[in-house]
C-alpha cells in the first residue's frame, strides 16, 4: 500500500556552467569545489580566492542590458525578490563574518536572457534548456540563459534556492491519491474525495489548492507531473464511484470486497473518458503518469463474469492479458485529450501496445540493467527510480549508496543511453507524513541530484561528504531541518558568539 509520493526529476547531463573556461582536473575541481560548496556539482568552472562582499542596501539583482526579458517577466521578478530576501536575511540575522576579509564589494548582478522567446508566462517541459553561465567579476556578475529556466537554475547557484530548487529537481511527480485515500477534489466527480478522502474537508486538495502547487513549482522551474494510477491502488476509489472496482468472490458468492478497477464493464470506460478530460485541463504539464503497477490478478481470477470475459477474448487464464486490455483503453482515453503518459515498467514487460512518446519508469529493483536494455532497446524514453526509493531507512550513511549509483551502466548503444532522461528520487508514504518527510527527504535526495546533474566522472566520496556536508548546512540554515549526514555540527549553530 502506497499513500504518498515526492519525487523528483533530473535532466542527465545537462551542461551547467559557472564560466567558460573548463577546469578538465577532476581533483583541481573537487579541492575547489569543497571551497565554495557548490551543490550539485556543475559541468564546467572557475573559481578563485577573491572574495565579494555583499551589502543589502547597494547589492542589486537587475535585467541586463539587451536581455529579452525585463521588469513586466513575474517569473524573474518574484525570483530576484525571493533570492534576495534568502541572503540578505541570513546576513541581517548572523551578521558579517568577523575573520572575513574582502577583496571588493560585488554590487549587481545582471541577468541576460538571449531567446526571442525568454518564456516568462510558460511552463518548463521536457524539451526545457536548463543551461547557464554565470560569470562573477569585479563590481558585477553577469548570469546568462537562453530563457528563464536557465536563468533560475543559475540563481539558484549565485543567491541560494529554496527546498527542491536548492537541489535543481526540476519535476515533482504527485502521487496524488492511492488505495488509503482519494484527496484530489475533482469537480466532476465530487464523491471521490468526499467518500474516499481521510476527511472531505480537512484532508483534501482543492481546485485552488492544486494551482497554487502547481504556479508555485512554476515559479521555481519545477514541472508538476499528477499521478493517478490504475487499475490497482484504487480501493478509494470505489468509496465514491459505483461499479467501478471489481466484486471479489468466495466460491460462488461475492465476498463483499473489492478488487482493482472493473476492466469488463463500458461504465468503467465513460468514467475514466470524463474524469481525465479534468485532469487534463487542471494539470498544465504535457504529461499525466498512469500508473500500472502492482495489479493483484486474485479478485478478477474469482469473479465470475470476469472469468466469462476472458474466455470470450481468448485470454485464457493470462490476465495480464486482461490488465493490458484496460491500459490500452486507458492509453487510448488519455491520448484522446493531447496529453502525452508515463506508466510504470510492468505496462512495458506486458507487451502494451504504447506510443512512441510514452514514457517508462523503471522502479523494480531485481534486473534494472537488464529491464533498462529492453526499455530502451524498444526505443522508449525511460525514467530510473529503482536505486532510489528514499522510504527504505537504514542506520548509517546510506546517501553513498544513492550517490555511487551509475544510471547509464547498462549494455546499450549511445542511442539507447540517450533515452535515459533522467531519475527519481521517491519517497512513499506508508510511514511518512508533515512530522517527518522533510529530515526523511534531504539530504539524502541531495546525492541522487548530484549524479543525475552533474557529470558521470564526478565521483569522488570525500570530496562529495565534504560538499554535501556544508550544503546539508545551507537548508538548515534557510529553515529545512535536512538530517544531519554524520556526527558534527554547522558553523551558523554559534550565533553571536
Amino acid at each position: 500500500m502506497r499513500a504518498l509520493t515526492l519525487l523528483g526529476l533530473g535532466t542527465l547531463f545537462l551542461t551547467t556552467s559557472c564560466k567558460d573556461s573548463h577546469i578538465d582536473n577532476l581533483e583541481e575541481r573537487s579541492r575547489l569545489s569543497d571551497e565554495v560548496s557548490l551543490w550539485p556539482l556543475p559541468q564546467q568552472f572557475q573559481t578563485s580566492p577573491v572574495a565579494f562582499k555583499l551589502s543589502a542596501s547597494r547589492f542589486k539583482i537587475v535585467h541586463a542590458p539587451g536581455s529579452t526579458a525585463g521588469p513586466s517577466c513575474s517569473l524573474l521578478q518574484n525570483a530576484f525578490r525571493r533570492y534576495f530576501k534568502y541572503i540578505f536575511g541570513y546576513v541581517n540575522e548572523q551578521g558579517q563574518p568577523r575573520s572575513r576579509v574582502f577583496d571588493s564589494e560585488l554590487r549587481e548582478l545582471q541577468v541576460l536572457i538571449t531567446s526571442t522567446d525568454p518564456e516568462c508566462d510558460a511552463y518548463p517541459s521536457l524539451k526545457t534548456d536548463e543551461s547557464y553561465q554565470l560569470e562573477v567579476d569585479q563590481l558585477k556578475s553577469v548570469l546568462k540563459a537562453s530563457n528563464v529556466w536557465g536563468a533560475l537554475r543559475g540563481e539558484q547557484v549565485a543567491l541560494l534556492g529554496s527546498f527542491m530548487a536548492m537541489n535543481k529537481f526540476n519535476v515533482f511527480h504527485w502521487h496524488i491519491v492511492d488505495d488509503s485515500s482519494f484527496p484530489f477534489l475533482s469537480r466532476t466527480f465530487p464523491n471521490l474525495s468526499q467518500q474516499g478522502a481521510y476527511h472531505p474537508y480537512t484532508h483534501v486538495y482543492t481546485p485552488v489548492d492544486v494551482k497554487s502547487v502547481i504556479e508555485f513549482a512554476r515559479m521555481r522551474g519545477i514541472r508538476v507531473i499528477a499521478e493517478f494510477d490504475t487499475p490497482g491502488h484504487t480501493q478509494s476509489w470505489g468509496k465514491g464511484q459505483t461499479d467501478l472496482l471489481t466484486p471479489c468472490y468466495s466460491g460462488s458468492s461475492p465476498s463483499g470486497t473489492f478488487g482493482p478497477v472493473n476492466p469488463i464493464l463500458n461504465s468503467t470506460y465513460d468514467f475514466m473518458t470524463s474524469f481525465f478530460k479534468e485532469i487534463s485541463s487542471v494539470f498544465a504539464d504535457a504529461y499525466i503518469h498512469l500508473g500500472g503497477d502492482e495489479v493483484d490478478f486474485s479478485c478478477w481470477k474469482s469473479n465470475p463474469d470476469i472469468q466469462k470475459f476472458m474466455e470470450q477474448q481468448g485470454f485464457g487464464q493470462d490476465y495480464s492479458k486482461l490488465e493490458s486490455y484496460y491500459i490500452q483503453r486507458l492509453l487510448d482515453i488519455v491520448s484522446s485529450t493531447k496529453k502525452g503518459y508515463m506508466v510504470w515498467q510492468e505496462v512495458f514487460d506486458n507487451e502494451v501496445k504504447l506510443k512512441g512518446d510514452t514514457v517508462v519508469e523503471v522502479w523494480k529493483m531485481n534486473m534494472v540493467e537488464e529491464e533498462l536494455q529492453n526499455v530502451t532497446g524498444a526505443g522508449f524514453t525511460t525514467i530510473l527510480s529503482a536505486p532510489w526509493y528514499l522510504d527504505y531507512i537504514s542506520y548509517g550513511q546510506d546517501w553513498k549508496n544513492y550517490y555511487k549509483v551509475e544510471p547509464l551502466s547498462f549494455n546499450g548503444t549511445p542511442e539507447q543511453k540517450k533515452l535515459v532522461i533522467g531519475g527519481e528520487a521517491c519517497l512513499w508514504g506508508e510511514y511518512v507524513d508533515a512530522t517527518n518527510l522533510t529530515p526523511r527527504l534531504w539530504p539524502r535526495a541531495s546525492a541522487v541530484a548530484e549524479r543525475l546533474w552533474s557529470d558521470e566522472n564526478v565521483k569522488d566520496i570525500g570530496s562529495a561528504y565534504s560538499r554535501l556536508e556544508k550544503h546539508r548546512c545551507h537548508m538548515v540554515r534557510r529553515g529545512i531541518p535536512a538530517e544531519p549526514l554524520f556526527v558534527g555540527h554547522c558553523g551558523h549553530e554559534y550565533s553571536g558568539l
